[in-house]
């Protein structure tokens, strides 16, 4: 079947569905596009909160601003 004609089956049955089923195909189909998440969730990151001085904080935010995402030409 052409895109097009999918495209046409997919609109037609969703007319036939309430609204809160359209939702859940809507996203089901983001989550088809979207490239899966990896890493931690943030619930996970949670215990880590308050850490942190905000001395430490401010430390590293600089530290990052200053060296991060510069390209050392002689590294290459």
């Amino acid at each position: 079947m052409a895109n097009s004609l999918i495209q046409e089956e997919i609109s037609k049955e969703l007319e036939h569905l309430p609204f809160d089923k359209q939702k859940k195909v809507l996203e089901f189909v983001r989550s088809l596009v979207s490239p899966p998440a990896t890493g931690v969730t943030g619930k996970e990151l949670l215990k880590f909160a308050g850490t942190l001085t905000e001395n430490q904080a401010c430390e590293i935010k600089e530290i990052i601003e200053k060296d991060c995402e510069k390209i050392d030409i002689s590294d290459w």
